[in-house]
Formats: C-alpha cells, sequence, structure tokens
C-alpha cells in the first residue's frame, strides 16, 4: 500500500460513490421523467416512484453521514486522548471538528504544537494538513 500524505489521504468508496450514488441519481431523474411523461392513469404509479427514489436518495445520504458522524465522535475520542497524553489536559475546547479531524494525521512529534497553531492562527483543516511534515496514516475510515 503507497504511503498516506496530504495528496492522497482522501478516502473514496468506490461501491458507494461510484456505483450507488451514481444508480440512486439515475433512479430518481428516470422516476421523474417517467412521471412527467405518463398518462393521466399512470400518474399514481410515476409519482411513487418518484417518492421511492427520494426514500432511496435520503436513505443512502443519511446512512453515509451517520456513519461519518459516528467516525468524528471516535475521531475526537482519540485524539482528545492522545492530547491528554501528551500534554496532561484535554483538549481545547477552541478546535472545531474539522480541525481535530486534520490533527489525526499529524505525528505525535509535531501534534501539540500544530494543535496550538491551529488555535492560534484559526487554521482550516486544508491548512492544517499541509503543514504536517511527518504524516500518521488513517487507513480505517469509513
Amino acid at each position: 500500500m503507497e504511503d498516506q500524505n496530504f495528496k492522497n489521504h482522501a478516502k473514496m468508496v468506490p461501491g458507494f460513490h461510484y456505483l450507488t450514488l451514481p444508480a440512486i441519481l439515475i433512479f430518481l431523474i428516470a422516476s421523474v421523467n417517467y412521471f412527467i411523461q405518463s398518462s393521466a392513469e399512470n400518474k399514481y404509479l410515476g409519482a411513487c416512484l418518484c417518492l421511492l427514489s427520494v426514500i432511496v436518495f435520503l436513505l443512502a445520504w443519511y446512512a453515509r453521514g451517520f456513519a461519518l458522524k459516528a467516525q468524528d465522535r471516535a475521531i475526537r475520542a482519540e485524539e482528545n486522548f492522545r492530547y491528554y497524553l501528551a500534554t496532561g489536559k484535554v483538549f481545547p475546547k477552541e478546535l472545531r471538528m474539522g480541525q481535530i479531524i486534520a490533527l489525526r494525521f499529524a505525528s505525535d512529534d509535531e501534534f501539540v504544537a500544530l494543535t496550538a497553531k491551529a488555535i492560534a492562527e484559526n487554521l482550516t483543516n486544508k491548512q492544517i494538513k499541509e503543514l504536517i511534515k511527518n504524516w500518521k496514516a488513517d487507513n480505517n475510515r469509513a
């Protein structure tokens, strides 16, 4: 496996991003098209297909969102513990979730200093990731 770094750390799930989402989008477009072009006696079926496609889209959207939210909570707990082990203090309250997620890639040597810099300069997650010199890979993301 290639070493993880700023340029290649984004996680794409092929079955979700390249298969499921496009299929749902096609289903949504096709069902709306069917509803528009259907005769009066088929409008009910067209409306049901449109409703079903919206439900499937929302189900996929929220399923992915819930998984990412659970992962974010786990990252916050892990990084708070990591910060506590390094400093004896809990994470500063000023840190935003995006900053915490970015800081998880920092090596232990630069983690505390980068945390302070992120707060002092209100760095974005992208800026934090760009400042990391020794990347700590996270290959277990959802």
